[in-house]
């Protein structure tokens, strides 16, 4: 059964994180972490006269002028909405798509950064998140998660023994393709929230260990899966990658590049083993988003504590280290409580959305291709169409 995947190229996170004001602070040399979203308020940035420290209009973050801040945010913002389509692909409502998205980049992701980077109860207690694996992951993921399970699956997706039938994408080359479009990218992701180019060592620690999490994620990933099934999959391969970048980004400028190996080599198993998981559970999740952003979001967090270093700019050691579970326990705070955040209010917007416009299309809209039912054109000629049944 063919499937056209939904346009998700539209989205509404400048327009929401325009609401929110991104009220910023200078911090030291220490990347102990970034300073973001110091408030969660919708009152719009852009009518602040003063800003965190005392600041003018035209200040910024460690030098960093507040526009070009504000699209660096607005860039992470984007990601964590964005993850969500993955999880709901080939059966939301285009408008159900909008509102959720305005709303994950409205209110949801800058409470998370708020408390992580901009001065808030996390950050107080020293939880420690360089670069996005649960501000951006976490909720991204477990979003997906919520968004996936409301939906339920696609048409054809389970057999009446409740076996996963392969709904394949249309090109395993342009997915790969994506995929290390993305791995270069995160070196802006990771090495770029250093937010100054004044460390060469922290800049090359960050960028080094980034790229080992990713290439050991991958490989792990796809000798899982060839011992699974007897062949290896590249699509699985892909994704484990995306895993390791996804794991080591919390971590990434407070280990060392062994640990960075163990955390992505983990970070593989763990996206192979997710992926089952959800087939067994019946969660139909396209892409793997929820494996690779929320599993894998999690486990990234937690490595922060049992592979870091004071070091590198943490308040503890973590517990390979001095065998004091302590920065281990605030990490594991600070990740259940984004997720279970995470999970309560999307499942209200989730909710919310269905009372008032809907979430899911019509069977035969779903079969026909969004593309069509939703937008009114083909995204790829000469499909045929049929059904299961």
């Amino acid at each position: 059964m063919p499937r056209r995947p939904c346009p998700t190229g539209c989205r509404t996170t400048v327009t929401a994180a325009g609401r929110w004001r991104p009220a910023l602070r200078r911090s030291g040399r220490r990347p102990r972490r970034k300073r973001g979203v110091r408030s969660p308020s919708l009152s719009g940035w852009q009518r602040q006269a003063k800003l965190g420290d005392g600041q003018g209009i035209a200040g910024g973050h460690r030098g960093v002028p507040l526009f070009a801040f504000w699209l660096f945010q607005a860039a992470f913002c984007g990601a964590a909405a964005t993850i969500v389509a993955g999880g709901v692909a080939e059966r939301m409502k285009f408008s159900a798509y909008l509102i959720y998205s305005f709303l994950i980049s409205a209110l949801i992701y800058p409470i998370v950064g708020h408390w992580v980077w901009g001065g808030g109860w996390l950050s107080g207690i020293g939880f420690a998140d360089f670069a996005g694996s649960t501000v951006v992951h976490t909720v991204g993921g477990f979003a997906a998660l919520v968004g996936t399970i409301m939906l339920g699956p696609r048409e054809g997706k389970y057999g009446p023994d409740g076996k996963p039938n392969v709904l394949a994408g249309h090109s395993i080359p342009l997915a790969s393709l994506g995929v290390f479009i993305l791995w270069f990218g995160w070196f802006g992701f990771n090495a770029g929230s250093t937010l100054a180019v004044d460390d060469g060592q922290l800049i090359g620690r960050v960028a080094m260990n980034t790229n080992i999490a990713a290439a050991l994620g991958g490989l792990v990933a796809m000798l899982t899966v060839w011992r699974m099934v007897g062949q290896p999959d590249l699509s699985m391969a892909m994704n484990g990658a995306l895993a390791g970048l996804v794991g080591i980004t919390a971590p990434c400028a407070y280990v060392e590049p062994w640990a960075a190996a163990v955390i992505g080599a983990i970070a593989g198993f763990l996206v192979v083993r997710g992926v089952a998981l959800l087939d067994r559970l019946q969660i139909d999740d396209p892409v793997g988003a929820v494996p690779v952003h929320g599993l894998c979001g999690v486990w990234g967090t937690l490595a922060v504590g049992i592979f870091g270093k004071s070091a590198l700019g943490l308040a503890h050691d973590g517990l390979i280290y001095s065998g004091n579970p302590m920065q281990l326990g605030i990490q594991v705070v600070g990740s259940l409580s984004a997720l279970l955040f995470v999970v309560a209010t999307m499942w209200g917007i989730f909710k919310l959305i269905d009372l008032v416009v809907g979430l899911r299309v019509e069977r035969d809209e779903e079969l026909r291709g969004l593309d069509i039912g939703e937008h009114g054109m083909e995204a790829y000629g000469g499909f045929q169409i049929f059904t299961t049944s």
